[in-house]
């Protein structure tokens, strides 16, 4: 158990000079408002050429939408539009014509296709990965501040089962014929169960925090600092304004990407693209 002497409360201030060493580096290629700016250009020609149709009502809404303003949201939500895209660049869900199309150019342009989707799904897989790194770490760190005894034992035992739960319940919702999109709604509703009940404990009052601060061992700086966890204007605001603009821009540009595609497809054979 890791010594709770010289603990500090996180603060917003904190946290602040906390990434004042750890900058974001190196800035984002200007290349990325620019593509983005492209992509929505075009979908706006085909849109107005070829006005909506059944079910488009939700992709047009997104993208006049701003991006999620939380970290972990902005990245499930980046998730979720990248594997869309990855689904939509399956050349079994290409439009008919283009699949029956036989030259040179359009087999150059299957090409780069398959290209993007690879490095989609790269993308998607060191994603995923930083992720789950990250929910790791977090309860690895607040784990050296608990007793190393049962206490410890039974909390992890407890987050092993809470996860095996939630997967079960993912696994349940695809065979069940989810889409993607449910999916990562349900996905985004049980990492806000996590950060839910991260806040209740922070928020306990009594006699249970007081069993929260000295039976199981918990810290009252970390506390403070989880029942803040999800306010707006809280410390993690911080994160937000610190790494959120590149992060924002980079979501805005998987879902232009995904928006361009999925009115192309729509529209491929009443327009030439």
């Amino acid at each position: 158990m890791a010594s709770t002497e010289g603990l500090v409360p996180i603060t917003r201030a904190f946290l602040a000079s906390y990434y004042d060493q750890h900058p974001f580096t190196p800035p984002l290629s200007p290349d990325v408002s620019r593509l983005s700016s492209h992509l929505r250009s075009m979908a706006t020609d085909l849109l107005t050429q070829h006005p909506p149709i059944h079910g488009e009502s939700i992709l047009i809404n997104e993208a006049e939408s701003h991006p999620p303003h939380k970290i972990d949201q902005n990245m499930w939500k980046n998730r979720e539009y990248i594997e869309e895209t990855i689904f939509l660049l399956q050349p079994s869900n290409f439009p008919d014509p283009f699949k029956q199309q036989s030259n040179p150019d359009y087999d150059q342009f299957s090409i780069v296709l398959a290209k993007l989707k690879d490095k989609l799904h790269n993308t998607l897989t060191t994603l995923e990965s930083f992720q789950i790194k990250n929910a790791d770490h977090v309860f690895n760190t607040v784990m050296t501040y608990l007793p190393q005894d049962f206490r410890g034992t039974l909390l992890r035992q407890q987050r092993e089962r809470s996860e095996r739960n939630k997967q079960a319940e993912v696994d349940a919702l695809v065979n069940s014929g989810g889409s993607i999109r449910d999916r990562y709604a349900l996905l985004w509703k049980q990492q806000m169960d996590r950060r839910r009940q991260l806040a209740q404990l922070g928020s306990a009052t009594g006699v249970y925090k007081t069993l929260v601060k000295y039976l199981v061992g918990v810290p009252e700086v970390l506390l403070d600092f989880t029942r803040q966890i999800n306010d707006d204007d809280g410390p993690m605001e911080e994160q937000r304004h610190r790494y959120g603009p590149p992060l924002y821009s980079l979501t805005s540009m998987i879902l232009y990407v995904r928006f361009f595609l999925s009115l192309s497809w729509a529209r491929y054979g009443l327009k030439k693209l």
